[in-house]
């Protein structure tokens, strides 16, 4: 038997030397999948049979090499529910955490809130909002086939109204009575290809990642999608790049169509998601 405790410290100083972003969490939800159990009792473990020490040690060279560690496990966890995830779709970031209780929140207020989520991905955002929001009508849309498919599984019988298709033209019937829009669209410039990390760069699908030269195309198009299905004072929430701050911004006055525009920090205190009210007549500004 090896002692838990040692193991991790020693896959720990793996996955620093790897330069992997969290190696000490990372060590945990890996040797947590092995043993089968949550990354916090990995600490309720005192010990480790050496047949899961080997096994969990190929898993620690697998994430070293710069396989995520969400697709090794094959599950990412979100707030307060897990989801399936693997090639194909994007992995969910803590950074998204922050938008999606901006739109919960709100969400609480309403007797019978009617959501949207643009470029739905895992269906993560939904099936969180309906975790903690039973009472909300939530709606999705992903592109990706390959995204469909995980979506599919995640939110089988949570009752998310999922649909296959593209976000520009979706939900025809819901136009003008939707409450809240909510999107983590891809966001990342072209020209930015080498900065990106190569755990994402490689792994995260390319249609969940680039959007144009200035990496806002897809948020332009979430911008009219969401002044079209919009109720009078509904809002939009949607995750931009840091460096994004005021062009993301930018973009939804640019459609005249709102009359708050906002940007709201994540977790760490950067700017993340741009939120926006959908105004009565047209008139574009930005909130104070």
């Amino acid at each position: 038997m090896i002692r838990t405790d040692r193991l991790l410290r020693t896959a720990g100083e793996r996955l620093a030397v790897a330069g992997t972003a969290s190696p000490a969490a990372e060590a945990r939800s890996l040797l947590g999948h092995v043993l089968d159990v949550s990354p916090a009792g990995v600490f309720l473990v005192r010990e480790v049979g050496p047949e899961a020490a080997e096994r969990f040690l190929e898993l620690v060279e697998r994430r070293a090499a710069g396989e995520p560690v969400q697709h090794i496990t094959g599950r990412a966890y979100f707030r307060h529910v897990e989801v399936a995830v693997g090639p194909g779709v994007f992995v969910p970031r803590p950074e998204t955490e922050v938008m999606t209780g901006w739109v919960i929140e709100r969400a609480r207020g309403l007797d019978h809130p009617v959501i949207v989520e643009l470029c739905a991905g895992s269906g993560v955002i939904s099936l969180a909002i309906r975790d903690e929001c039973p009472h909300a009508e939530v709606h999705a849309v992903e592109l990706s086939e390959d995204a469909v498919a995980w979506a599919q599984r995640n939110l089988s019988g949570s009752g998310v109204d999922l649909r296959a298709g593209d976000m520009a033209d979706a939900f025809p019937d819901l136009d003008g009575r939707v409450d809240l829009v909510v999107a983590n669209p891809p966001y990342v410039p072209l020209e930015a290809w080498a900065s990106v990390a190569p755990d994402v760069r490689d792994h995260d699908p390319d249609l969940a990642l680039w959007s144009g030269d200035d990496g806002l195309d897809a948020t332009r198009v979430v911008a009219r999608v969401a002044a079209r299905l919009l109720r009078p004072g509904g809002w939009v929430a949607s995750e931009h790049a840091e460096v994004q701050h005021a062009s993301a911004p930018g973009v939804f006055v640019a459609t005249g169509m709102f009359d708050r525009v906002g940007d709201q920090p994540d977790l760490t205190g950067r700017p993340r998601f741009v939120v926006a009210r959908r105004g009565t007549r047209a008139a574009g500004g930005m909130a104070g």
